[in-house]
């Protein structure tokens, strides 16, 4: 099954879909990936630069990068 890649998260219903298709994807190719970001829990809706959920969208960018390098190592062989 080739590795479907989602683009890296712009928000926050974009990263949970990520997150769930590329934990998907591991469990198939039987292998675990590390937990993805929590999301935030402290926002004040103020849009505050340096908010805390672009802190979050950066992390989940690195775990993007993260999962798609440990599913490509276990990315099925053509015979």
């Amino acid at each position: 099954m080739p590795l479907a890649v989602p683009p890296p998260p712009t928000d926050r219903d974009a990263a949970a879909h990520m997150f769930q298709l590329l934990q998907q994807q591991a469990q198939l190719r039987g292998t675990t990936l590390r937990p993805p970001p929590p999301e935030p829990t402290s926002c004040c809706g103020r849009g505050c630069n340096g908010c805390v959920w672009e802190g979050f969208l950066a992390a989940a960018g690195f775990w993007h990068e993260d999962a798609l390098l440990a599913l490509q190592a276990r990315e099925p062989t053509a015979p």
